[in-house]
């Protein structure tokens, strides 16, 4: 069929593309369908999903398909500009070609700046010294992958900041945030840089968190290290400790009379009286409760505290 009429329905041939007889299996479009998630420019969005939706809604009329609608969320990437924030074009003279920069910095480089550069729907422009920051923080992973490993005990602050990280970069990867998760990883790899033998269980952990974003560095190193048996991409994702997620001392509000003014760091756990003290001590909730009477304390542990005064 002509023009675009395949790109209407191909999510559906996907599903059952060496079938001769029908368009796609039944039961096996009952199984796949909806899609999950649709990625894709925001051009896209009338020469390619309106017609797919029509086509699909048609289909289902027919009752070839079991879902009125093909998927069931969309994302719009944003657009890659050139390094002078002009849409990229030959004539512009500022394309940058991905096969160039595969030679010169290697893949896991492109795949991670990409994921970097900022939020997934903003537009952004292209900046070398950027990829370059990339490459230097995989040959840093590399760097300390590579050294001789420690036990598997680890101090408080590199399990606290490990288990937080691999909940954080698996979060952020299923709300497609990656530029906060590689960031996150980041901040765990120039923490384990500072040790002569990093734990075992965070060079593990730290591998497996970060192959989604460098593969091929990872199965490398997973094999070097020899971890585990098998390839990177078959383990099964870390698993995080909650209990060193939660921050012991948190800063919380301070209202007066309903309106923030101060803050102050406790106890999770803090007492009331506890809570009431540190308050009081703040010099600009002072202010505004001197010569007052306290009539009434309300304090939400690790929330708010709010100071009712007359």
């Amino acid at each position: 069929m002509p023009q675009w009429a395949g790109s209407c329905w191909y999510y559906l041939r996907f599903i059952d593309p060496k079938n001769n007889r029908q368009p796609v299996d039944p039961i096996l479009e009952k199984y796949w369908m909806p899609v999950d998630l649709y990625v894709g420019g925001a051009e896209h969005a009338v020469l390619h999903l309106l017609y797919a939706r029509f086509w699909h809604k048609v289909l289902f009329d027919l009752g070839l398909v079991s879902t009125k609608e093909p998927f069931q969320s969309l994302r719009n990437q944003g657009m890659i500009l050139g390094e002078n924030g002009d849409k990229m074009s030959k004539s512009r003279g500022n394309v940058v070609n991905p096969d160039h920069v595969v030679d010169e910095f290697g893949a896991d480089s492109l795949r991670v700046y990409e994921m970097f550069m900022g939020p997934l729907e903003q537009v952004k422009p292209w900046q070398t010294s950027g990829i370059q920051g990339v490459r230097r923080f995989l040959d840093r992973v590399h760097s300390v992958a590579g050294r001789p490993l420690g036990a598997d005990a680890m101090d408080e602050p590199t399990a606290k900041l490990l288990h937080r990280t691999v909940k954080k970069v698996g979060e952020d990867i299923e709300a497609l945030r990656f530029n906060t998760a590689v960031s996150a990883m980041m901040i765990l790899v120039n923490h384990l840089a500072a040790q002569e033998r990093p734990a075992r269980e965070a060079i593990e952990k730290l591998l497996l968190i970060l192959s989604p974003f460098a593969p091929h560095l990872c199965e490398e190193l997973w094999e070097q290290v020899g971890l585990r048996p098998g390839c990177v991409a078959d383990a099964a994702w870390p698993e995080h400790d909650e209990r060193l997620c939660i921050d012991d001392v948190v800063e919380i509000a301070v209202q007066v009379n309903g309106k923030v003014r101060g803050r102050v760091s406790l106890g999770r756990d803090a007492s009331e009286e506890a809570a009431r003290a540190a308050a009081l001590e703040d010099a600009n909730v002072a202010r505004f409760v001197e010569g007052k009477t306290l009539r009434k304390l309300v304090y939400v542990p690790g929330r708010i505290i709010n100071l009712i005064v007359g």
